[in-house]
């Protein structure tokens, strides 16, 4: 039984650093996507147009229904097949931004919720226009609120972009997992891979959970 070899680790550990510099642009990138795009889905199901809200909320629902996995399948595989074809990292990252995008918009929407009807009578009352309403008096007081959870998916997905190695997105996983078919040891990546997660879970975790604490101390 092969032991653990630290020589074979410290000489594999800069191509799993580069795996998990992917990662992390993977995972930045889609969460821009999902923060921007869960915005534009809360403020479409609280339209009091039923035509908007209606299909923009069974949208919601039927990506929150799906796994993540057949999302990224049908984008990498089905979508050639009807002439749109992307890189492989633009696609992940469009899935992970769609994917979560539709969980931040129910944040979104308990946060903006969450405002006091006083605070619209008072915008109304005061002639604001909808732009000035949203910028400087809803947002503003509904999103710090809000960023617990957000940071909680933004680890969430941060895990889950390990699922992209199944379209061969060179992340971390992918990495780990080509290293150990070309030298037959797993023991050391896939340990290592693990490791990395952790590090970078874990403290922002224990910043989240601070984050919360405060905000909890606030309402």
């Amino acid at each position: 039984m092969l032991g653990w070899d630290w020589q074979f680790t410290l000489e594999i550990l800069p191509r799993l650093l580069g795996g998990l510099v992917v990662t992390i642009e993977a995972t930045i990138t889609g969460f821009i996507i999902a923060i921007i795009l869960g915005l534009f889905l809360a403020l479409g199901r609280r339209s009091e147009n039923q035509w908007i809200a209606q299909p923009i909320g069974a949208f919601v629902e039927f990506i929150r229904s799906t796994p993540l996995l057949v999302q990224l399948f049908f984008f990498f595989f089905v979508l050639p097949r009807y002439g749109l074809r992307l890189p492989a990292f633009v696609v992940g990252t469009i899935a992970l931004g769609l994917h979560y995008g539709t969980y931040t918009s129910e944040v979104y929407r308990a946060g903006i919720d969450a405002i006091e009807r006083g605070q619209w009578e008072a915008a109304t009352a005061l002639n604001f226009s909808p732009l000035r309403v949203w910028t400087g008096i809803i947002l503003p007081q509904a999103i710090p609120p809000m960023i617990p959870a957000l940071g909680n998916y933004l680890i969430g997905m941060f895990k889950e972009s390990a699922q992209l190695l199944a379209i061969t997105v060179t992340e971390l996983m992918l990495t780990a997992r080509v290293i150990g078919t070309e030298t037959f040891r797993f023991l050391e990546p896939i340990t290592m891979a693990g490791l990395l997660y952790f590090l970078l879970s874990y403290p922002s975790a224990l910043i989240v959970q601070r984050l919360e604490a405060r905000y909890a101390r606030k309402s």
